[in-house]
């Protein structure tokens, strides 16, 4: 176990840290992030739709399917414009990291996408690419736009108004070459697209990038996600921020697509979703860490009990810091086996239900840091959901009890040895 340790540890921790480094990935990461309330108040509207579909009949039935026109009518400003709200929380990030003050480059990046997104068509202006479809697109955008403003304030390529020109007004100006510079290549890049590739940019982006966006809804990339998010935490590194900054993008794009088509009225198709994760593979923390939790609060040594004890309210709203650091897990070799691959059959186990029907897929995306049981049911709408969550918690404090049986033995005999 050392001598895995110790390779890991070389190999492993360089690519991590200068992941979590990178400054492209971490704004990518950042702005995903934060466009997720914006999503979740888009959800309720599903839930909405959820329950009429649920209950099929009746009062409250008749109420919901007159009024359902104006109790989703936040999602077509919420959801089905996803991309324009990503676009801007991820200009502002990068901007941030590059110290290029204001709010111009995300204005800039917002006036970049708009010009690849939304197509002109006799006279009608498209906006079928400002959601999840125009998700990639909005990436670029703001990452290009940024960056030509870097570039530009780097070399001092910008107009330069005299000291006594108030700030505000100076920044305005200070604005205008890269705003031009960025306006002119993307009104190339949308005409070029559309004369020689024949479609719009963000189609174009999709038809590069598919092979990626179906793979990573698969079974064998959900195993890899969960695998290395569980392997960073074992090492004291905070898994999911690292690992998020290269599935957060595709997770929320598929529950955005999710969203839309249950709203419509079609099939569900998308499995990862960024609510899937948090809610049902991470319930209760990385590691699904609830039944050990407990198993440590029933403890015979003292110190396992304490950090239980400790731990379980913060657990059962899935914050489980205080026990991955208290116990420790981290580097902790009784730990390794079930906290790294206990997860990765939890995986398997909800991919295979959803997958063959017997589970519903994810048609929402509820608040994080719910109990178990609450984020499943309003992510599905489906009861099945929540006894599959309890199934899991089982089944891993099932394969985490020899392996705490072994650490409790050994807490022991330190502890009887201090007090002799």
């Amino acid at each position: 176990m050392e001598k895995i340790q110790n390779v890991l540890m070389k190999y492993l921790m360089p690519i991590a840290n200068k992941l979590e480094q990178q400054k492209h990935i971490q704004a990518i990461k950042d702005g995903i992030v934060a466009s997720i309330p914006i999503i979740i108040v888009g959800s309720f509207c599903t839930i909405f739709l959820g329950i009429a579909n649920l209950l099929g009949s009746g009062p409250v039935y008749d109420f919901l399917n007159a009024n359902m026109g104006v109790l989703t009518y936040a999602s077509a400003f919420t959801n089905d414009m996803l991309a324009v709200y990503a676009t801007y929380f991820i200009a502002k990030t990068l901007s941030e990291k590059y110290d290029l003050k204001g709010s111009q480059p995300a204005v800039t990046a917002l006036v970049v996408f708009f010009i690849l997104c939304a197509v002109v068509k006799d006279g009608q202006l498209n906006t079928s690419y400002l959601g999840a479809t125009g998700l990639f697109t909005g990436i670029v955008a703001a990452l290009f736009t940024v960056e030509i403003y870097h570039i530009c304030y780097e070399h001092k390529w910008y107009i330069k108004m005299p000291e006594s020109v108030p700030p505000m007004v100076q920044d305005m100006f200070a604005a205008l070459v890269p705003l031009v510079l960025n306006t002119i290549i993307a009104v190339a890049i949308a005409n070029l697209s559309l004369t020689f590739g024949g479609v719009a940019f963000p189609q174009l982006i999709m038809n590069v990038l598919a092979p990626a966006i179906t793979g990573m809804d698969t079974l064998p990339a959900l195993l890899i996600v969960m695998f290395f998010t569980q392997l960073l935490w074992f090492f004291g590194l905070h898994g999911p921020s690292i690992t998020s900054a290269v599935w957060a993008t595709f997770a929320i794009a598929y529950a955005a697509e999710n969203i839309a088509a249950y709203t419509a009225g079609q099939p569900v198709q998308h499995i990862f979703t960024f609510g899937l994760f948090y809610g049902i593979l991470c319930v209760s923390g990385s590691g699904i860490t609830l039944g050990l939790n407990i198993l440590m609060m029933r403890s015979k040594a003292k110190s396992l009990s304490s950090v239980g004890k400790v731990s379980i309210i913060p657990s059962l709203f899935g914050i489980n810091e205080p026990l991955i650091f208290g116990t420790p897990i981290i580097l902790n070799p009784f730990m390794f086996i079930p906290f790294v691959f206990g997860p990765l059959i939890c995986t398997t186990i909800v991919y295979l239900t959803m997958n063959l029907g017997l589970v519903g897929k994810p048609i929402a995306n509820p608040p994080g840091f719910l109990p178990p049981g609450v984020s499943a049911f309003l992510m599905t709408l489906d009861w099945k959901a929540v006894a599959l969550v309890f199934v899991l918690l089982i089944l891993q404090t099932v394969f985490y009890y020899p392996f705490f049986k072994m650490m409790e033995k050994e807490e022991l005999q330190k502890e009887q040895a201090l007090e002799k």
